[in-house]
């Protein structure tokens, strides 16, 4: 009889299990539904400029400094992705 009542509780608790787990996909789901349309409705922000290029080669090394400190910025801040910023980068080391 043991071995009924067994079966009978690994029945109901893979039931609560299965439901439980479909109840937390489904709400999961919603969230994500909701999420993306926030990100969707979000006006995109423009672009910023991008920073003029020196007319001279012969850039000194403050002005360098300055733009991969801006240019680090705009990557830290999400504007610019790692390849963008690696691109930019070495634009602005071989001037």
């Amino acid at each position: 009889m043991s071995l009924f009542k067994t079966a009978a509780k690994v029945g109901v608790a893979t039931s609560v299990h299965g439901r439980v787990q479909r109840r937390q996909a489904n709400k999961w789901a919603a969230q994500d539904a909701a999420h993306a349309q926030q990100v969707v409705a979000a006006p995109a922000a423009p672009a910023p400029a991008p920073a003029p290029a020196p007319a001279s080669s012969g850039v000194d090394f403050d002005t360098k400094l300055a733009q991969l400190t801006q240019l680090g910025q705009l990557r830290d801040a999400g504007v610019l992705t790692e390849a963008e910023f690696e691109i930019k980068k070495a634009e602005i080391l071989r001037q």
